[in-house]
């Protein structure tokens, strides 16, 4: 379990790429609307972590996935440096940065909802967490592709960064997909790390009742 000075370096961390991420972007209603979850669920994992403290993969992990999504709302998603650097690698047609996003929309949300599946006593471990888990970050995946639309439809031409889409038609259906393979991965590569971490949260938790 993180501890509150592990979890206080994380947030400065954060916040030094939340200030660069700030300067300049290239377009700063994208950059708003791409940095919006990091501000949503911020404080509540702050205001969280002594009712309920997640393992320390999560947390760590939720940091990577706000990095990513910071980086992405400074550049936008089809001009992030790393995704041309990927083009060049792998002969892509187009910058990929995006796709990577939606792959940790899927992983990182799976670790998150397992915990909350196992120690909240919803599911227990097995097949259908598994089941349960997926279906969860695809919903997510497919209602974040509905604000998109949402976006696009109020927002007119000021969301096409926000969209992405790069000229690609299955644009919202790639999403989902790597969304749901995201999760897949997440549940076969971490979940025995992560069942090991929760073991030591509750033991930590019972110890202090």
């Amino acid at each position: 379990m993180a501890n509150n000075r592990e979890l206080l370096v994380l947030c400065c961390l954060l916040a030094g790429v939340t200030v660069w991420s700030w300067i300049d972007p290239y377009d700063r209603i994208t950059w708003w609307l791409e940095s919006l979850p990091v501000f949503i669920g911020l404080p509540i994992l702050w205001l969280s972590r002594k009712p309920f403290p997640l393992t320390r993969l999560v947390y760590y992990f939720l940091f990577a996935h706000a990095v990513l999504l910071l980086v992405g709302a400074h550049y936008t998603y089809a001009r992030v440096p790393l995704g041309f650097w990927m083009q060049d690698w792998f002969e892509f047609s187009r910058n990929n940065y995006d796709r990577l996003g939606h792959i940790t929309q899927g992983f990182v949300p799976a670790l998150v909802a397992r915990e909350m599946f196992i120690r909240r006593q919803i599911v227990k471990p097995g097949r259908w967490l598994f089941f349960l888990v997926l279906c969860f970050c695809l919903s997510f995946s497919a209602f974040y592709e509905l604000i998109e639309w949402w976006t696009a439809v109020f927002g007119g031409d000021g969301s096409i960064e926000f969209l992405g889409v790069q000229g690609d038609v299955w644009d919202a259906q790639w999403d989902m997909l790597l969304a749901l393979l995201g999760a897949i991965a997440a549940q076969l590569l971490v979940a025995s790390w992560q069942d090991s971490q929760i073991q030591q949260v509750t033991a930590n938790i019972s110890g202090k009742k």
